[in-house]
């Protein structure tokens, strides 16, 4: 069965925060497991607004270590002992990631009564958490940073009639699908003997601070959802990529390149206070460009496309 893949926008600005605009977060939820990629400053007020609970939380992907986008760990960390939690949590970011965490983890008098395992990506690596995989990249931004791309594994579709037909029983079935023979009463059973095809699994990337990257079209190829820094608008490119950043123009040449299906615009600049200007930007070159908004979620739909088993 599919899973049931959850994006919540928990903060969407970037430098400083403004009212109605929190620094940046993003939360994916694939089914019980919760995966919070980035975590400015007041992310965990963020979480007590929105409709999930921080204490879920199984994976941290940070982009890089720039106050805006670690500056909300100490906090939400330190809650996350007050509130009893006993279950590991896994935090992953580029170079630098032990010592900056380890400071994070000692800032002041508090005790963190759980493990956390820090773990400092090198870029290209994948890791594995059984229902997805996420893959990385190193971006293009002013200290060491990586993008992450959330990939649902492909899932083989099974066969109802065939399996009526075969009279394999129907609460195996999952069985079945992870270890590709079940053997029951002397007989063996095979997947080949009951598949459908394949149903591609889906894909979000979240590309954190970067400027334009030649590679980020191919990282972001065919993505359902692309989350790309899109910090100002084209009349300020030349300023927003000597920062380390990207226009909204730019990033929708990105989204069209890779023929992503839907661009969210992310990481705003406090100067904006009508978005509608880079989301005009956007959609001049790319017409399915949307902003992200502040608590704003989004349900991935699951990609009903086979592909042959041939």
């Amino acid at each position: 069965m599919a899973s049931n893949i959850r994006i919540t926008f928990l903060g969407t600005g970037g430098s400083m925060p403004k009212p109605g605009r929190s620094l940046p977060a993003v939360a994916v939820q694939v089914d019980d497991i919760l995966n919070l990629f980035d975590c400015g400053e007041g992310t965990q007020k963020q979480f007590m607004k929105s409709k999930i609970s921080f204490m879920s939380l199984s994976n941290i992907f940070i982009s890089h270590f720039h106050a805006d986008h670690f500056l909300g760990l100490p906090g939400l960390l330190n809650s996350l002992s007050f509130l009893g939690r006993t279950e590991e949590l896994n935090i992953f970011g580029p170079v630098g990631a032990v010592n900056f965490i380890r400071n994070a983890i000692h800032l002041g008098y508090q005790r963190i009564n759980y493990v956390i395992n820090v773990y400092e990506v090198v870029p290209g690596n994948s890791y594995d958490f059984g229902k997805f995989t996420i893959r990385t990249m190193a971006n293009n931004h002013t200290v060491p940073s990586i993008s992450y791309s959330l990939e649902e594994k492909d899932l083989i579709k099974i066969d109802k009639t065939k399996v009526d037909q075969i009279g394999f029983p129907v609460y195996r079935l999952e069985e079945l699908r992870k270890n590709g023979v079940v053997k029951i009463k002397g007989k063996e059973y095979r997947l080949d003997d009951m598949a459908l095809g394949i149903k591609k699994g889906r894909k979000i990337v979240y590309t954190g601070d970067t400027r334009p990257v030649s590679e980020m079209p191919e990282f972001a190829r065919n993505a359902d959802v692309l989350i790309h820094d899109t910090t100002m608008d084209s009349s300020m490119e030349p300023m927003v990529n000597e920062y380390g950043h990207t226009s909204a123009r730019q990033a929708a040449e990105i989204a069209s390149e890779g023929n992503v299906k839907k661009l969210f615009l992310f990481h705003y600049s406090s100067r904006y206070n009508d978005l509608d200007i880079l989301l005009l930007d956007a959609k001049q070159v790319f017409m399915e460009s949307y902003l992200s908004h502040e608590l704003q979620q989004y349900d991935v739909e699951k990609n009903g496309n086979l592909l042959s088993l041939a």
